[in-house]
């Protein structure tokens, strides 16, 4: 695995000018990768009744565009909104979201779509020239303060969880609400929080630092004996807000072998779309139902600055200048974001970032381990250290 460009690498993708590229160089490097995005939030449309098997001109994802995006693999996030906890109905609804993948895309479309449990599953799968559909649970309240509740969703096929959604939990604090003097907070993980963590590498669960304080970050990081994930997050150092991570944080992920899996939302990519959204924002996080998030939604659209593809590109050479290829991937936030980037309008639309990537000097290689690659990677190390643990017990 190359962990870094040499000086004189990255000088050249810099410095070059964007060279020409043929439609048949893009089709020959989509066919050449294994494109998993980390984290698409269309089971929230399938759990209300949407048929992901039919186009449809509304979202970013159906299974017709995911082929015509050459997508080889998705995790679809079982997201689990906070106010679930003020009902005390967090797992039930975390039920109800890991039923959709597997009943809604996985079972309903058979001849196209397989669940996959392990990355031999997502190799297998493409062979199969197949959808491999994978679970990631957004938001650790899903698990109610219970390492039961944990496994039993690691047995109903959950492979990453990502630690808190905007919300801080019982045991681990949110980036969403760090400034919340009406919050208690923690100073990152508690005791139970590093529990879980533990609990999710004994399992073969990937722990997913998307979502959470800075300091939960390390603390998760200091805990886990596996590579960590950030499933949809970019750069701080290029959009300041509290969702992306910080250029300490990226370098330190990657010396532990983990990956940032680049979010495609506008106020993560662009700080004018970042200041122009921020007012909006912060009210969408504490809205008290989907009636008022979809009015305040239409008011972002308003405000939004739109973010461009070169956005996207930009976070790439960021995350590969100060820690190498290897700490790259992709998580669009596709179906959870209301902006994304010109000429990255839905899933369909990944050659567009391709034909990006090689204009802009990555070669073929390079882009099948950021479309894919990094994230076997550590899905691998994470089953390895799996075994490892069980073993020693």
């Amino acid at each position: 695995m190359r962990l870094v460009l040499s000086s004189i690498a990255l000088a050249a993708l810099a410095s070059a000018a964007p060279r020409h590229v043929t439609d048949a160089e893009v089709a020959r490097v989509q066919r050449s990768v294994i494109l998993i995005d980390t984290h698409n939030d269309v089971t929230s449309d399938t759990v209300d009744g949407l048929d992901i098997g039919k186009r449809r001109d509304t979202g970013h994802t159906d299974l017709v565009r995911l082929k015509e995006g050459g997508v080889g693999a998705t995790f679809f996030a079982a997201f689990v909104e906070a106010s679930y906890v003020k009902s005390n109905q967090s797992a039930h609804r975390t039920l109800e979201m890991i039923d959709t993948i597997r009943q809604d895309i996985a079972d309903r479309y058979p001849q196209g779509v397989v669940l996959a449990l392990t990355a031999a599953d997502i190799e297998r799968a493409h062979r199969q020239h197949k959808l491999a559909a994978l679970i990631g649970i957004e938001g650790g309240h899903a698990i109610e303060d219970s390492l039961r509740l944990l496994r039993d969703y690691y047995a109903l096929g959950v492979r990453y969880m990502t630690l808190t959604h905007v919300n801080t939990n019982n045991w681990a604090d949110s980036s969403g609400d760090i400034d919340d003097p009406a919050v208690t907070h923690h100073n990152g993980l508690t005791p139970f929080g590093r529990d879980v963590v533990r609990e999710m590498n004994r399992l073969g669960m990937m722990v997913d630092i998307s979502h959470v304080a800075d300091k939960t970050f390390f603390d998760a990081l200091e805990t886990s004996t596996a590579p960590l994930i950030a499933s949809h997050s970019s750069c701080r150092a290029i959009s300041n807000v509290p969702r992306n991570m910080t250029d300490e944080m990226i370098v330190a992920l990657a010396k532990k072998g983990g990956v940032v899996d680049v979010n495609f939302a506008c106020e993560f990519l662009s700080q004018k779309s970042a200041d122009a959204s921020a007012p909006i924002m912060k009210q969408m996080m504490t809205a008290p139902d989907q009636a008022a998030r979809n009015a305040l939604m239409a008011e972002y659209r308003k405000l939004m600055v739109r973010a461009s593809l070169e956005g996207v590109i930009a976070h790439v050479d960021h995350i590969v200048k100060i820690a190498g290829i290897g700490a790259v991937g992709i998580g669009s936030d596709f179906d959870g974001v209301g902006c994304t980037p010109a000429g990255l309008d839905d899933v369909s639309k990944y050659p567009a970032l391709t034909r990006a990537l090689l204009e802009h000097g990555y070669s073929a290689a390079d882009i099948r381990e950021i479309y894919g690659g990094n994230v076997l990677r550590v899905m691998r190390a994470v089953e390895a250290e799996s075994r490892r643990l069980r073993a020693a017990k």
